[in-house]
């Protein structure tokens, strides 16, 4: 499209983040702006998981962090070796859908990004049911292979949009700051624009 940029049609399947699974196959279109501003994405999909299934995984992933009995904290997630503490797995989880929120709204047609590691990550205790944390993640930025620490706070309850507030920082760019929610599971993404943290 001449005056707006160039726009993609996509079909691809999505799959389960932890067993792998395929859950379902989606359409999409995505048209990248000429001005430098996020993609437009228009996204149907078809979901071969049923729909309650992934809600009670979301239930059992949530029970399993609030019922720690200390705020969790952990640093260098996944280690040097690639291995990733089992107590942990859970705020990686987080850490995986909350990010995806800041990779999409930074790529453009020539920049993707993926979640390299957690340096660090601190949970808040609220007294509402929310959980909420506080992440360190370094995004890999291809082609350029730049790596970018991201401040990411992450709060989500199921059956309620992941909300995500960060900054990023990079040798090159300094500061960007943005913030949005997302669904909290395979269930659809929700974007917003919302208030700086």
């Amino acid at each position: 499209i001449p005056e707006s940029g160039h726009k993609y049609y996509l079909q691809f399947t999505t799959e389960d983040y932890k067993s792998r699974e395929n859950v379902g196959s989606c359409l999409a279109t995505v048209l990248y702006p000429k001005t430098k501003s996020p993609p437009a994405v228009n996204i149907k999909c078809t979901y071969t998981k049923d729909q309650k299934q992934i809600q009670e995984e979301d239930n059992r992933l949530y029970k399993k962090i609030r019922h720690q009995t200390k705020p969790i904290i952990g640093k260098n997630i996944p280690d040097s070796y690639g291995n990733i503490e089992p107590a942990l797995e859970p705020v990686w989880a987080l850490a995986v859908a909350g990010s995806s929120y800041i990779m999409w709204e930074k790529s453009t047609e020539n920049l993707g990004y993926f979640m390299a590691q957690v340096k660090s990550v601190k949970q808040w205790i609220r007294k509402d049911d929310f959980l909420e944390f506080d992440y360190t993640v370094l995004l890999h930025e291809i082609p350029t292979q730049e790596i970018i620490s991201c401040q990411m706070r992450l709060t989500w309850l199921p059956g309620h949009p992941l909300k995500v507030k960060y900054f990023c920082a990079s040798e090159n760019q300094g500061l960007e700051y943005g913030s949005g929610m997302e669904s909290g599971s395979a269930a659809g993404i929700l974007y917003e624009r919302g208030a700086n943290f």
